[in-house]
């Protein structure tokens, strides 16, 4: 029966990840969108850490290596809440978006390897902006759409105390923008649009080590690499005349141009590293350094610095968790995992202001709670998130960010194993 409860739900979510509009940032409207950080909510509500963590009952996005130290097959969904305040030098503006960020099984293979799949966004665009500081010439940018990626990742010990392992995505999507701008006093507005589809492959190795200190203190790092891809973006962009009837729907005109876009955009490779000291089912802390090579195109996808470029960017990332009593009877808040983390983060885009470009950086601030189900290890987690984007300065957009973070781990060691009648 949970076997076919858990097909269900998976069924379900998967066609709701790859419909739903996750974004409501300005921000996604530069490349191909906001980027997700492939993390469980159990990770974000530490920082984002883990490329050094081992966990015998939840699931590690960071590190393909995590997969060896599976102990029974885990089932993880994921979502969140955010809530936007976007602030300019004298005006702001509030939004909110919900999206489910993940659904994976993991299960153990032996007992030295383990494998998990499941499908994550990538990237979500959904922007709408609007250019009236002259009446006369109003324009309104939106965009929807981004891309998700669909993953396999398995992970075995090599050595005692050293773990590998390997990650194949494929990552898929479709991305529409759209420039509308009305004159005063001419009859037809103009509209350009530009639509394309997202398709690539992308491959990651990591590999973990763990060693016991004294005290049983457990000493562990960890390493991963998201190799450099090309995505190919194809579709079509033209321009065209409309005018608006009376409910105000769009009814186009003569076309200005059509045209074919067919380009790449290239995702060059991203390392992480990180180390991790604690006591396990007790307490641990870790730090995460990533770095990432500057975002590249060949196409029209990314500006050629009209309006922003791309930079190196780099991730730094501190955070742990504590449980109080892992097995007490008589208190349940001391079963609870406690998890807290700080995050800051160089995004690598640079927006072009009246002289120059200004970097985009974001920083977040993390709390969060492992509340345990009474079957098993299973567990319902939820992590807050408050976090700053962007600057007003320049004329910049700031933005102001408070994420509320759900998680549901459900662990069995029945399901993948047949029942014997004796």
């Amino acid at each position: 029966m949970i076997k076919r409860f858990i097909l269900g739900v998976f069924v379900l979510t998967t066609s709701a990840i790859l419909a739903q509009r996750n974004s409501a940032s300005p921000y996604s409207y530069f490349g191909i969108g906001e980027n997700f950080e492939a993390v469980t909510v159990e990770q974000a509500s530490m920082g984002g850490i883990g490329v050094a963590m081992k966990d015998y009952h939840h699931l590690n996005f960071t590190n393909p290596a995590s997969n060896a130290d599976l102990r029974a097959a885990t089932y993880a969904i994921g979502g969140s809440l955010t809530f936007l305040t976007v602030k300019e030098q004298n005006a702001s503006q509030t939004g909110n978006s919900t999206n489910l960020r993940y659904i994976s099984l993991g299960f153990p293979i032996g007992k030295k390897a383990g494998l998990s799949v499941g499908l994550q966004p990538f990237s979500s665009v959904g922007y709408s902006l609007l250019d009236d500081a002259n009446a006369d010439d109003v324009t309104l940018f939106t965009g929807e759409g981004g891309a998700n990626k669909i993953y396999a990742s398995f992970g075995m010990y090599a050595y005692k105390g050293l773990s590998i392992g390997a990650e194949a995505g494929f990552i898929f999507g479709n991305i529409e923008n759209n420039i509308l701008n009305q004159r005063a006093n001419v009859a037809l507005a103009t509209k350009h649009k530009e639509s394309f589809n997202v398709r690539g492959g992308q491959f990651k190795l990591g590999l973990q080590y763990k060693t016991e200190l004294k005290n049983k203190l457990q000493l562990s790092t960890g390493a991963s690499f998201t190799m450099s891809t090309d995505l190919s973006a194809k579709g079509s962009e033209k321009m065209y005349s409309l005018s608006f009837s009376g409910s105000g729907q769009e009814i186009p005109r003569d076309d200005l141009f059509n045209r074919t876009l067919d380009g790449n955009i290239n995702v060059p490779l991203k390392s992480t590293y990180g180390f991790g000291l604690g006591k396990e089912n007790k307490w641990y802390i870790g730090i995460n350094q990533e770095f990432q090579s500057a975002l590249g195109s060949n196409s029209v996808f990314i500006a050629n610095g009209s309006s922003h470029k791309y930079d190196d960017s780099s991730k730094f990332a501190i955070g742990g968790y504590y449980i109080p009593k892992i097995n007490s009877i008589s208190s349940y808040w001391d079963r609870v995992t406690y998890r807290a983390g700080l995050r800051f983060e160089d995004t690598g885009l640079l927006v072009k202001t009246t002289n120059n470009f200004t970097a985009v950086k974001d920083f977040g601030i993390n709390v969060g709670l492992g509340l345990p189900l009474p079957r098993q290890l299973s567990n319902v987690n939820v992590g807050f998130e408050y976090g700053q984007r962007g600057t007003t300065n320049n004329n910049l957009i700031k933005e102001n960010y408070f994420n509320v973070r759900l998680s549901l781990s459900l662990n069995s060691i029945n399901w993948f194993q047949k029942k014997r009648i004796d």
